[in-house]
């Protein structure tokens, strides 16, 4: 390489220096409150989830952005029942932002006089009261099934319910549920109307939502359940089964 192109002796100390002072800047930042974290900012999420985000997350008050651990973050923010994930954001110089997905409720969950609210991922949200919400699916476990909040129920028991609620959701199923099982390993839904939709193995789900979608509107008179166990071959009959 020509001489000319070559950095002279005091480029290369300049040069040097300059690294120095930014390592030692950074340093400096990371252990002083000149980026502490001062204000929490969520999107996503409830104002009852977003206040037990901002709950899990007050340790980190005070502390320094450029030190946050993001492993660590979202441990504690995942943690909650309530939580599916989170993405955060360094928002200079004292704002922590949080992109927060929600858990999303589909059923009360019943073991004996017991409710909890439960997620689409089959996931414990919530002990809730008695004879509240109304409005959502009803799921029935037995006593021995052990529940608590952010734990997943066993989808031979009521997982797999759930994630079906879940896609009835997502796919605006027309017909209401009133009530999801899982009986003898096959998936058994109840609607409002009374008739039993039954899904067999919890498997395809989404296609035979699909399927049961379509055979409702030609449902004969007096049909007290659906099945569309087999996709290709759904059939109606007038014998409910033990489904509660």
């Amino acid at each position: 390489m020509p001489a000319s192109f070559l950095p002279s002796g005091r480029s290369l100390v300049v040069g040097l220096a300059l690294i120095a002072f930014a390592v030692g800047a950074y340093a400096v930042a990371r252990e002083t409150s000149m980026f502490a974290v001062g204000r929490i900012e969520i999107a996503g999420g409830s104002p009852e989830v977003k206040q037990q985000v901002r709950q899990a997350l007050a340790p980190l008050i005070g502390t320094s952005l450029l030190g946050l651990d993001a492993g660590s973050l979202e441990r504690r923010v995942e943690s909650l029942p309530t939580v599916v994930a989170v993405g955060y954001d360094r928002a200079f110089p004292h704002t922590l932002r949080l992109t927060v997905v929600p858990e999303t409720p589909v059923a009360v969950l019943h073991r004996g006089a017991d409710t909890w609210l439960l997620s689409g991922r089959g996931r414990v949200v919530a002990r809730i009261p008695l004879g509240t919400l109304l409005g959502l699916p009803r799921i029935w476990v037995p006593h021995a099934t052990p529940v608590a909040p952010g734990e997943f129920i066993d989808p031979a028991t009521a997982g797999s319910a759930a994630r079906a609620l879940a896609l009835a959701q997502a796919a605006h199923f027309p017909a209401r549920i009133s009530t999801a099982a899982i009986l003898h390993e096959e998936l058994l839904l109840r609607l409002r109307s009374g008739l039993e939709l039954r899904l067999g193995a919890p498997a395809d789900v989404r296609l035979k939502l699909a399927v049961a979608r379509r055979a409702l509107r030609g449902l004969p008179a007096g049909a007290a359940y659906l099945d569309v166990s087999v996709p290709g071959r759904p059939v109606a009959g007038t014998q409910p089964s033990s489904l509660r």
